[in-house]
């Protein structure tokens, strides 16, 4: 167990259903590994709502909306068009980079992997990026660690709703919404 997901753990107490996920299916979808802390994360919460905010993705998710495979399509095709008018932020110049969602907020903010070639997994960090904007943010930390950090007001985003985080946490499954 990761020590972002023991933080979590700490602040809202894992549901008593875990999931689990065939993972090789949904890598192969995404012709991606995916980090180990997400995997972790989503076998203990599943997709999640936390503060009443911010959304994880789970691959197949129950609530259809919040789901990672569809939103990375989208999203791929989404920020294709959208790369032919605006200037891709500095971290997706690299040739091969690409972003790859894992949440998204109530007001449309949406979170990414960056995903460099050669790089592990594991290594991948946090791009928030606005709602219907072109500000990015670079955070070089884990998902769960970025999820962990946000809620316990370590780190602080620029993007993210100044409501996020609430001063008492809320916790649900998106099975739930």
């Amino acid at each position: 167990m990761t020590n972002a997901l023991a933080r979590l753990l700490e602040i809202a107490p894992a549901p008593s259903r875990p999931r689990h996920k065939d993972w090789g299916e949904v890598e192969r979808a995404l012709a991606v590994e995916l980090p180990g802390d997400y995997k972790e994360l989503i076998g203990v919460y599943g997709g999640s709502r936390w503060d009443d905010n911010l959304y994880v993705l789970e691959p197949h998710c129950p609530n259809e909306h919040y789901d990672l495979l569809e939103w990375a399509t989208y999203q791929f095709e989404d920020l294709k068009g959208l790369w032919e008018f605006e200037k891709k932020p500095a971290e997706l110049e690299t040739e091969g980079s690409r972003v790859i969602p894992w949440a998204t907020t109530d007001n449309g903010e949406c979170l990414y992997w960056l995903v460099l070639p050669g790089l592990d997994p594991n290594e991948w960090t946090v791009m928030v990026n606005e709602a219907r904007g072109a500000r990015w943010e670079h955070h070089s930390v884990s998902c769960t660690q970025f999820l962990a950090s946000s809620l316990d007001g370590e780190l602080q985003s620029n993007i993210l709703s100044s409501l996020f985080p609430r001063a008492t946490h809320e916790f649900s499954r998106l099975d739930e919404v």
